[in-house]
Formats: structure tokens, sequence, C-alpha cells
């Protein structure tokens, strides 16, 4: 490595255990604390204690027992994010079986390679459709045996088959289940290529859950830590979330509907947030459009730079001068608890991850009071690998490794990671492991770099890397993070390979366009196509683009873009469930209209 940093582990961690003994160390702690809290039917929190949801979990493990479920088994949970997901995902590994993960969103196809390349044995389905969406491809899977339906009584139902599993027989196989044992596969979103299967051991997950409670004490050890999960529980980062909550002193509220986000922030009162920078984007265009125009919409544009001159200032380490301190004091009781009440008013910390975060908006949210902590990981490494932390966290950076993980930089410039929470392989893909793991690095596909103090910088993305037809090397993801901020922007892609300049497909959010075209006094568009050709909006995605190419070379800008009249999202491939844009799908599906209308001609 041509450079190599490892944040020390100043206690050792064994991890030559299961995910369980997590959740059972937490029950021998605080018994009698709220662990996961929910919505129930009628909108109302309800909880399970330690105590509560341990039993649960072994009552379910047994039912699976019961049911032939042996260890190495390959076992589905198609479904939002719900207290029934991570019962059943505990249950499934504390017996040795395997947890694969399904988004909600896989089409049949996906499920059928998914289900044929682990060898699923068992599915929980979460209503009638998901259970549709099987039975569409049951005569292709060979190894799908029951299919159970969580609305329909599936815990209820698994519970009862359990009752003739003594407590003895579930902890026999419970002891026998080492952390070198695979707990679950989980297959990328793809947002290149076809996805894979990735193996990841109990051990990894155990290493990293504890590493991360030891690397962010503030955020997981003092007393009512609070956690409201929203992501998708097929995600692994929402699974790992799961796991720290237990270790630390974290009750887990788990919701899935993001047009109930800010209710439930207020009614939940999470003491840290966890997201990807779209929401984060999201939230910031909110309570800008909600400022309006005239002098609501002044003052809220005047707090904003004021909360990043703050930000950079307390950055900077020189002091915060006296004038912004002055107006930083006034918003604090104008305008910042306003939007720190959005979150319920007991955030102190949020973490950001899963796609890069654009600066200036961590710069308001830590000026505004809320530090905005990225972090990084991958699949591969049981989720996270370094955060920024709670004191002397550096905006622009991913943070510090996590405690015992070690990140180099090869001869390439790409980022590579070391660890016990680096996956075991590639599920039937031996020649990816070999690729993907030399001498026991991960190498990333990004790019980046590692300062003195170990915080590591993502520079750009090795596969995604665009080469124009004059040479030059573009990394896409600064211009496209720098394009997103805008509030009538939902995606940005940025495209030029082998091309003579560097272009970009746009996409607008028609709902936060409209709502941007209301405060700006103009009526809103009836669909994507009025709103595409409408003059306010084409300027200020306009203004967008000359802000981010202020950022780079003349030979790196924006210089031509197309903005799209379709919606890209989940459901149609385009976007994958963390709201990353699918860069090959999208490109593929606007071919003929690169080629048409962006590089027809020069510019």
């Amino acid at each position: 490595m041509k450079r190599e940093f490892t944040r020390p582990q100043p206690e050792a961690i064994d991890y030559d255990a299961n995910i369980f003994s997590i959740l059972e160390e937490r029950v021998a702690r605080t018994p009698d604390d709220s662990l996961i809290e929910y919505k129930d039917g009628d909108g109302v929190w309800r909880s399970f204690t330690a105590t509560q949801f341990r039993d649960l979990v072994i009552s379910l493990a047994k039912g699976l027992m019961a049911r032939g479920i042996e260890q190495g088994d390959a076992v589905s949970v198609l479904s939002k994010t719900r207290w029934e997901w991570t019962a059943l995902d505990m249950a499934i590994m504390s017996i040795g079986a395997l947890t694969v993960p399904v988004y909600e969103t896989n089409s049949p196809a996906q499920v059928r390679m998914i289900f044929n390349d682990s060898k699923v044995k068992m599915a929980f389905a979460e209503n009638d459709a998901q259970r549709d969406k099987i039975e569409s491809i049951r005569d292709q899977v060979t190894d799908l045996g029951d299919v159970y339906v969580i609305d329909l009584g599936a815990i209820e139902t698994i519970r009862a088959f359990g009752n003739t599993v003594s407590d003895e027989e579930f902890y026999q196989r419970e002891r026998a289940v080492r952390g070198s044992d695979l707990a679950t596969i989980v297959y990328t979103s793809g947002s290149t290529g076809t996805p894979k299967g990735i193996e990841l051991s109990h051990g990894g997950f155990v290493f990293i859950t504890y590493s991360g409670v030891r690397s962010m004490p503030d955020i997981a050890m003092k007393p009512d830590r609070r956690l409201l999960l929203f992501l998708p529980l097929a995600h692994v980062f929402a699974r790992y979330m799961q796991f720290f909550c237990f270790a630390g002193n974290v009750t887990l509220g788990l919701s899935s509907n993001l047009k109930t986000i800010l209710a439930d922030f207020n009614s939940f009162k999470p003491t840290f947030v966890l997201a990807v920078p779209r929401i984060f984007e999201k939230i910031y265009n909110a309570a800008s459009q909600k400022a309006g125009r005239g002098f609501k919409g002044r003052l809220f544009a005047d707090a904003a730079r004021t909360a990043r001159d703050w930000s950079r200032a307390q950055q900077a380490g020189e002091g915060i001068p006296l004038p912004v301190a002055a107006k930083h004091a006034l918003y604090a009781r104008l305008v910042y608890s306003t939007i720190m009440s959005v979150f319920g008013g007991h955030v102190e910390y949020a973490v950001s991850g899963g796609a890069p975060l654009d600066s200036s908006i961590a710069h308001f949210f830590n000026g505004v009071g809320l530090p905005l902590l990225e972090g990084y990981g991958m699949t591969e490494t049981c989720a996270p690998a370094s955060v920024n932390p709670t004191v002397g966290y550096k905006i622009g950076t991913i943070g510090l490794p996590m405690q015992g993980i070690s990140f180099g930089v090869d001869d390439d410039g790409e980022l590579c990671i070391k660890g016990p929470s680096v996956c075991v392989g590639y599920h039937n893909h031996p020649e990816i492991t070999t690729r993907q793991l030399v001498d026991g690095w991960l190498h990333t596909g990004d790019l980046g770099d590692i300062d003195d103090e170990g915080f590591i910088t993502i520079t750009g993305r090795k596969k995604d890397l665009i080469i124009t037809a004059g040479g030059k090397n573009v990394s896409p993801s600064e211009l496209e993070v720098a394009v997103m901020v805008s509030p009538v922007v939902n995606q940005c892609v940025v495209i030029g390979d082998r091309k003579p300049f560097i272009a970009a497909l746009i996409a607008l959010d028609l709902a936060e366009t409209n709502a941007w075209l209301t405060a700006q006094g103009a009526h809103p568009a009836a669909d994507l196509e009025e709103a595409a050709a409408n003059p306010i909006v084409r300027a200020e995605v306009e203004r967008a683009v000359d802000a981010a190419n202020n950022q780079v070379s003349r030979a790196e800008s924006i210089r031509k873009y197309e903005i799209l009249t379709d919606d890209l999202n989940e459901e149609n491939g385009m976007v994958t469930p963390s709201l990353k844009a699918r860069r090959e799908a999208i490109t593929e599906r606007y071919r003929d209209l690169i080629e048409r209308r962006i590089y027809t001609g020069k510019r």
C-alpha cells in the first residue's frame, strides 16, 4: 500500500460469536429497556422490552426448527421495514440459517435470480402482492418450500409450530453457531451490473457492531439513546444499525413510510438520525421553500449563509468572527431552532452514508446545530468501515476508520479496507472474490486519500471515472452531488466517456419543483413535461449547473445537459433503494437522446 492507516483498538473484541449473542448481552445488561418501538395500525407507538424481544426471537427460531430449517439453509424476507423483519432476521441467524434479504421493489426476475443463486428454502412475504411475486416464479426455483405472509399471521403461525421444540433444543443449535459461520447473503442493489451475493459472517457483524459502539460512544452509550430507522432493512446499513442499537443503550424505532417521517420524528423524538444524503437535501430544500420569497425568504437565505460561515470558521479552528457569532446567536433563536424541531427536538447528531454528501449541506446543518457526520462503508464490510467522530469531525471527509479497521491507498489511488468485518467472498463467484480480495485487502473501487491524522477523503469512483476524448479524467460524483442540491433536481447523471465534452442528464422532482415554484410566486406544473419546459425551472437548473461548474476546471465542466421528462425512481429500475442513480441503466435508456441531442455537433 502506498499509504495506510489503522485505527487503534484499545480493547479486544471477541468476535468468535454469533449475532444472537449481541441481543443476549443487551438482555443481561438492561432486561427491561424499551428495545424496539413501532407504530400499530392506529398510529400508536408500541414497544418490546429487551427481554420480550429476545423471547420472541427464540419462539420464532424454534418454529423455524420445527419446519425443518437446518444450519446453512437460506431463508428470505421480502418486506418493508417493520418489527417482524427484525425478529425474523434474528431468529433465522440464531440457528445458523442464512437470511437472504430481498427488496420489496425487486422484480420477479430478480427474485428468481436471488432465490436460485442462494437456494432459498423458505420465504416470508409481507403481503399478498409480495407472495404473488414469489408464486409467479415458483416453478422456476427448485429449492423453495414454504412461503408465509406476514400480514396474514406468519409470526403467530411460526411461533405455534415452535411449541414442539424445547428451549434447550434451541440453545443447542444457537451455541453451535460460531463467528466464522455465514450469517447472511446480501445481494448488491446493482447500481452497475448484475447484483452479486456477498457472504457475510457472524463474526464480521459482531466485530463491526462493537467496534462501532466503541467508535461512537456519545451516540451509542449515553442513557436514553433513540434512533428512528426508516431505511429498508434489506439494505445492509439498516440491518447493521439494528445490531448497533442492541449493543448500545439505544431504543430502535422502526418506520417505513417516508410520507409520515416528519410526524414520526416529532412523536418518536430520536437522539440521532441516520439517512442517505438525499434525505438531508430534501429537508434543507423544504425549509427553504417554506420560507418562500419576501422577507421570510431573505431571512432564511441569510440565516443559511450565516450557518455555513459559522461552520467553516469552526472547522478551520481559528475562532468564530464576532459579526458571524452575533448573527449566528440571533438566528439560533429565530430560524435554527425551528429547523431542529423538524427532527423532534432531541437530535444531537446525524450520520450520513450511502452516497457522497455535498459539503454545503453538511456545513448548513452543522451551523444550525446538528453535526452531520459522514461515514463510509460497503455491503462487503458489513456496512460501516469509517465514520467521523462526534468530537473533532472534519466536514468533507468520511472520517476515521472504525476501531480495528485499516484503510490503505494502493498505487492506483484506490481505497482498500482490511479487518475482521470484510466479507467472506462473493457467493458462487470465486473469480470475483480472488480479484476483489487480495492479501486480506478489499479493493473498494473508490479513489481516495488519507491524511496524517487518519481522516479519509473520497476523490472519485474508479469504475465511474470518465475519460473524455481529449484524455481528461473526470470523476462525475462531485458534479452530480453539487447539481442535486437544487430544490428542483431529483437526479443528475454526468456522462462523457470517450466523448468530446462532459454533459449531464437531469431529472426533476415534480412535487418539490411545484413546491419551489409556488414559493417563487409561480404556478405549479401539471406534469414533468410541463415542468421541464418551464423557463423559471430551466433557469434554476442552469444556476445549479453553473454552481457545480464553478467547482471544477473548464475541461471538467458540464457543457450541455438535458432535462428529462420522465421520473427516475426505484419502481422503474432507474434508482437503487438507497436513492442512488443506476448509471448504466439510465445511460442505456437514454442512449438515443444522448447521441441525437447532446453529442450532435460540437460545443
